[in-house]
């Protein structure tokens, strides 16, 4: 991609403003802890303390609307622990500008680095940054320095209070997760209906996991409803893959496929209803069709062999995420009157509950170790979170000393400006240094408007920026460019109480906000951290990943009485992980003005093709794992240690630019095909494997031909 096509795509995302769904309540009460803040310390004391006040009350409240997990009082206590910690020691140095400079750059180095951690450890920690540049320039003395910082925690904690005070959907984002979860699963069903080989988004999956993570303390307060479907959603994909899937499940055609079809839909049907029961606390209704369909499906002899199998699986699970949410199934009255019975449980009854139910989250003192890894672990030049650090540490200290020489005042806001709108990646950052300078231009001019006009007294400024900044909370997910016009209205409005001229700070703010953005962009373009040339390393993970996944499953079959459904299980979110991973690196790439990529557009498509169909070929593998009485499979053990033997070759390969050698697991499934009689559900589903692998070494060929010609005769 050229740079002029880079940058009109990110001043596109920059400036687009999205319909979301938004969230008044929880926006109010935001901004009547910002109001009860600003409202008070005015009151009782000072302007200016009123002003550092109320960017602590904003950054407490802000955090919360960022996607975690964690309980929303911790978060506001968190923020405003470090904001006080920052703006005290901001203030100790800010007498001399060398000390500052040095203060200012250790602390975005850390921030920095603080998005290895998490992207809402990099957000608080971003936050500390801006509200040091601010409240640093108010005047006041050592004991100043310490009641500032203790009014922002008061901050936080008021913050923190609403939220217990006035909880609005408890677990409301570990409902709405497992309701997205079964809801794309239902919409994977409905897929599959039309395209047996539909691929599936493991996102929702990822984050209903996530979701699930909790503390002893939360595990006892969570509702009944959140314990079980996530379980019954993690088994049900591979089974649902195995019903539609014509190599392993029922004929392309005929009266198999339209009846896999109808129990496809009502699967679908079955799942949208556990998935608004969950997202609401209501109870399941089923119409008494979708009843049928299922009872037909398990007392019937439609079906044979591993279609059938995968049938009164499903059924089975889908009994269990009806029961699993703890609610009475309600149905709509049948014509005749008669209430269906309940399907009885087939083979592989889902009796067999999740082993891994219960994730255990890590306490906050435990949480430090795990930070501190994290951190060493991105310490390094070739990472993208360490260039990060260095490069939005070297900005803040450019646009500090530039504003500082500015004959303009306030020449905090070119640093601030860099320091909110760098992320680690290329396109976020341009992006959200347009939307940055476009929503600040609205922002100053709307409030520099008014302020004009109307020349309001500190309290009527206080409440318009308490309007501005429940606006903000309300609009913040529609668009960075709506966020930034609040907040740089919120901020006219805030020095308006500390006496500021209106007039200057518009100009100020203009100019320092352009020239902040700029060395933000000029610094990427300068000091980049391109994740397209990393491609073939995230392929080679996937690869990695997937091949553990494959012989983690190959193993159960070679070994049934040693069957160990953690290591598969494992390896299964590994191999999701790194598939994530690769589908990011490629959406960031794609925004990149690079030109050498390590790996062309089609080679790239075809690889990931290939590798998709690897990890499906696996999970319908998975889907039909034996006993751990079965019969040990001599040939899929065979086929096991020739894939283990070929696969770390094959990953090195791909990262350094080799041609696959694939010629040991082809030749070890030509045998196990040549000795069977009867093709079950492995050799099956190893056919569709070795197909994938032939398929990755074609596309990433260097030679003629782009084929492995060790495929079987």
């Amino acid at each position: 991609m050229t740079w002029s096509k880079a940058l009109k795509d990110t001043v596109r995302t920059g400036l687009t403003v999205e319909r979301t769904k938004l969230q008044p309540l929880v926006a109010v009460r935001g901004a009547a802890g910002v109001a009860i803040v600003i409202g008070v310390v005015l009151w009782l004391a000072t302007p200016t303390l009123a002003v550092s006040s109320a960017f602590g009350a904003f950054a407490s409240a802000l955090v919360t609307f960022q996607r975690s997990w964690r309980p929303r009082p911790v978060l506001a206590l968190a923020v405003a622990a470090g904001l006080a910690i920052s703006t005290f020691l901001g203030y100790m140095a800010a007498a001399d500008h060398l000390a500052f400079a040095v203060l200012l750059a250790v602390w975005t180095l850390l921030a920095g680095m603080a998005w290895a951690v998490g992207p809402v450890s990099g957000m608080v920690a971003t936050q500390t940054v801006a509200v040091m540049l601010i409240t640093v320039t108010l005047p006041t003395s050592v004991a100043g320095a310490l009641l500032h910082a203790g009014i922002i925690v008061c901050a936080g904690v008021v913050q923190a209070a609403l939220i217990v005070l006035f909880p609005i959907r408890p677990w409301g984002l570990q409902r709405d997760a497992l309701a997205d979860a079964l809801a794309a699963e239902a919409d994977y069903a409905r897929r599959l209906r039309h395209d047996p080989v539909a691929r599936f988004d493991a996102q929702p999956l990822m984050d209903a996991r996530s979701a699930a993570e909790l503390t002893p303390r939360q595990a006892r307060n969570r509702p009944r409803q959140l314990g079980g479907p996530r379980g019954v959603a993690e088994r049900l994909r591979p089974v649902l893959a195995s019903l539609a899937d014509p190599v392993v499940g029922a004929p392309a055609e005929g009266p198999e496929r339209d009846h896999v079809r109808d129990l496809l839909a009502a699967a679908a049907t079955v799942l949208d209803a556990v998935a608004r029961s969950i997202r609401w606390g209501r109870p399941v209704r089923l119409p008494p069709e979708v009843m049928a369909v299922l009872e037909g499906a398990e007392s019937g002899s439609m079906l044979t062999g591993p279609a059938r199998r995968s049938a009164l699986r499903l059924i089975a699970l889908l009994a269990d995420a009806v029961e699993a949410t703890d609610e009475p199934v309600k149905e709509a009255p049948p014509a005749n009157g008669e209430r269906p019975p309940k399907p009885a449980e087939g083979p592989g009854n889902s009796k067999e509950k999740e082993p891994y139910r219960h994730l255990l989250r890590p306490t906050v003192p435990r949480l430090v170790p795990v930070g501190l890894r994290a951190l060493r672990r991105e310490a390094r030049w070739s990472s993208a979170i360490g260039r990060h650090a260095v490069r939005v540490a070297a900005v803040s200290l450019a646009g500090y000393a530039l504003g500082s020489a500015l004959p303009l005042g306030h020449g905090y806001w070119a640093p601030m400006t860099s320091v909110m709108v760098m992320r680690p990646d290329f396109g976020q950052t341009y992006s959200r240094g347009v939307a940055r300078f476009v929503g600040t231009l609205v922002g100053v001019f709307v409030g520099g408007l008014v302020m004009a006009l109307a020349h309001p007294g500190p309290w009527v400024c206080a409440a318009l920026a308490v309007v501005c900044i429940g606006l903000m909370y309300l609009l913040m997910r529609t668009g960075y460019s709506v966020a930034s016009a609040c907040i740089a209205a919120y901020v006219v409005f805030l020095l308006g109480i500390a006496g500021e001229g209106w007039s200057q700070t518009v100009e100020e703010r203009v100019i320092l906000t352009l020239l902040g953005g700029l060395l933000a962009m000029a610094a990427y373009a300068l000091f980049p951290a391109w994740e397209t040339p990393k491609l073939r390393d995230r392929l080679a993970d996937w690869l990695a990943a997937n091949g553990r996944y494959s012989l983690a499953v190959l193993d159960t079959f070679a070994r049934p009485a040693e069957r160990k459904p953690r290591r598969v299980r494992e390896a299964l979110l590994d191999a999701r992980a790194a598939r994530q991973a690769w589908d990011d690196a490629v959406a960031r790439a794609q925004r990149e003005p690079v030109r050498h990529r390590g790996i062309s557009r089609s080679a790239e498509r075809g690889a990931e093709a290939a590798l998709a169909t690897m990890g499906r070929a696996t999970m319908l593998m998975e889907a039909h794992l034996p006993d751990r009485d079965a019969t040990p499979s001599k040939e899929a053990e065979e086929f096991a240690a020739a894939l283990r033997a070929a696969l770390p070759d094959a990953v090195a390969a791909v990262r350094e630019r080799r041609d696959l050698d694939w010629s040991g697991p082809l030749q070890a499934y030509a045998a196990w095909q040549a000795r069977v009689d009867d093709e079950g559900v492995a050799v099956r589903a190893a056919e569709l494997l070795v197909d994938a692998l032939d398929e990755l070494a074609g596309v990433l060929s260097r030679g003629p031909g782009g084929r492995n010609r060790a495929r079987r005769k």
